[in-house]
């Protein structure tokens, strides 16, 4: 296959040899947090951390997704946490406690609006990686939305696939700076 540079509607996309599954590579761990209060909790760290085989990865994908229904995870903005706290404001707006038309009521106020919001925010992400790192934008980070009052610890797990860089030695060890 060549790698020409193609155009789709105005995207530039380039077309990229294939992997055979010989040279693809996966790797699995799951991360646990410490209870948190209700909020947007930046934890790009802690799973990059979580996952050291991340830095062998020329090309690949990292899939996480958190094992819980009153919990959530999201990409946003890591740079002003204002963000944060009109994130949390906004949603206690959007699903508020106490509706009277919740049925599921019994583990207290705060469960069925944090179910509510853990569906509208997603329990799952995948994130490209490139060269070694989470190919996250510049203001990009990954959050824990902590949707309950009294969380338990948090559970989510990491699945790396991708392309490890070759024998010879990776780009970095390859091209070096003057």
């Amino acid at each position: 296959m060549d790698n020409k540079v193609t155009s789709v509607e105005g995207a530039s996309m380039s077309t990229a040899t294939p992997v055979s599954p010989a040279n693809v590579w996966w790797s699995s761990a799951t991360l646990e947090l410490a209870p948190r209060a209700a909020g947007f909790h930046l934890i790009t760290d802690e799973v990059v951390h979580a996952i050291p085989e991340l830095e062998h990865i020329e090309v690949g994908i990292l899939h996480l997704f958190i094992q819980h229904t009153s919990a959530s995870l999201a990409i946003n903005e890591s740079a002003d946490p204002d963000v944060r706290c009109d994130l949390q404001s906004h949603f206690e707006q959007l699903v508020p406690r106490n509706a009277p038309h919740y049925r599921h009521t019994i583990e207290g106020p705060d469960d069925m609006p944090a179910h509510i919001k853990s569906v509208l925010t997603g329990t799952e992400l995948s994130i490209p990686v490139k060269a070694g790192a989470l190919a996250l934008g510049t203001w990009q980070g990954i959050f824990l939305c902590e949707h309950r009052d009294q969380a338990r610890p948090r559970s989510i797990v990491l699945t790396l696939q991708g392309k490890p860089y070759s024998m010879i030695g990776s780009v970095r060890e390859r091209i070096r700076p003057c």
